[in-house]
């Protein structure tokens, strides 16, 4: 019984194990779409840097303190983007040893079951066989 209670503990375990990858996969996501984001805006300060149109020429030093702010969070970005993917494969493998574990416990239920199943048989055939009594006996 305890074993059964196992494998069902396990199992959600496991649910709440993938359900934490699936979040961890949702912040990376995120980190991801918010580094192309700064990697667009980086583009479009490098292409206005590089103009020759007079407007962009007089704003380029604010464009390059742009530039330097921008390429800071790029940084910044990927060293979270790292992070995040280190934390998406550790959910990973947790899960995946959780879900090991819960088919390991689900084998031994299977077995314990089968186990059980064969000695009720084999009781019940000795069962049927021995006399009610010791003192009723065939001569």
């Amino acid at each position: 019984m305890t074993d059964q209670n196992r494998s069902k503990k396990l199992k959600r375990l496991v649910a709440v194990q993938r359900h934490l990858e699936q979040m961890a996969e949702q912040e990376l996501a995120e980190a991801t779409r918010t580094r192309n984001e700064v990697g667009h805006s980086i583009d479009q300060v490098v292409d206005a840097i590089g103009s020759v149109d007079i407007v962009h020429t007089a704003f380029a030093q604010q464009y390059a303190w742009r530039l330097g702010r921008l390429t800071l969070r790029d940084q910044q970005l990927e060293a979270m983007q790292r992070l995040i993917e280190m934390n998406v494969l550790r959910e990973r493998t947790k899960a995946d040893r959780l879900e090991e574990h819960m088919l390991e416990a689900r084998a031994a239920e299977l077995r314990e079951s089968d186990d059980n199943a064969v000695y009720d048989i084999i009781d019940q055939r000795f069962a049927s066989v021995a006399p009610a009594s010791s003192k009723v006996q065939k001569p």
